[in-house]
């Protein structure tokens, strides 16, 4: 087992798992194991049979561990080139060039310093999944907070999964943001991440965070990384990760 990137191997699709409407995960069995660090990520090509090549990178969903396999939770991009043939096309079985782990900013491990904060913009919670997934493989008890940005209820990634989690004794503080629809839970909020609620949620640490990790689009990233720093969270604590189109 090993913990830096491999080259080009194969991996083989071993499952297929619906998780929103525009999101699915694919469990990927690796040709030649590796061991990643939560927050890592993965490059897939996929190759025409004119020898046309398309390249995209996607987060690790899953837990470092010494299973062999990864999940990838890969959200539908209509104009692009590489998502829609895992959702049209691809099935169990199928065999897809995969190399990695790749990354090592955007990354955290079960010994750093808390608190953790982590913010998720949509998609942009797969890594930090791997986060808190790995925290709660290894019994980490560092206070976390996830605040994550969702346009509704049903489009919340993972939520049952979360909603688990977060009720578990040392289970992690849990926030949605629902954009464009009225908050479930009395505790959720039903508006686009903005400074007040940053700060609501900052209070609910027990300390200012030692870390931040901040991923999604360029938009959610900025205004949630300025609002940071607005209320005087260090910038060197604060690691961002921003998904393209």
């Amino acid at each position: 087992m090993i913990d830096a990137d491999t080259g080009w191997q194969t991996a083989v699709i071993t499952a297929i798992v619906p998780r929103t409407a525009g999101i699915t995960s694919f469990i990927f069995k690796l040709e030649r194991p590796f061991r990643h660090r939560a927050g890592q990520h993965v490059d897939l090509r996929l190759t025409a049979p004119d020898g046309y090549q398309a390249l995209r990178s996607y987060s690790i969903a899953s837990a470092p561990d010494a299973s062999g396999t990864i999940e990838l939770a890969i959200e539908r991009i209509d104009i692009g080139e590489v998502s829609p043939f895992f959702h049209d096309v691809a099935a169990v079985g199928d065999e897809i060039e995969l190399r990695g782990p790749l990354g090592g900013h955007f990354v955290w491990r079960p010994t750093d310093a808390g608190p953790l904060l982590l913010l998720g913009g949509g998609s942009g919670l797969v890594p930090l999944m791997a986060m808190l997934r790995q925290r709660q493989q290894d019994g980490v008890a560092t206070p976390t907070l996830l605040l994550q940005a969702s346009r509704s209820w049903d489009d919340v990634l993972y939520r049952d999964e979360l909603l688990a989690d977060a009720a578990r004794p040392d289970g992690p503080l849990l926030r949605f943001a629902l954009s464009r629809s009225a908050p479930v839970r009395a505790e959720d909020y039903g508006r686009r991440i903005d400074a007040a609620m940053l700060a609501d949620a900052l209070a609910l640490l027990p300390a200012p965070p030692a870390i931040s990790f901040i991923c999604g689009s360029n938009g959610f990233v900025n205004t949630a990384a300025d609002a940071l720093v607005g209320l005087g969270i260090p910038a060197d604590t604060i690691r961002t990760e921003r998904y393209g189109g």
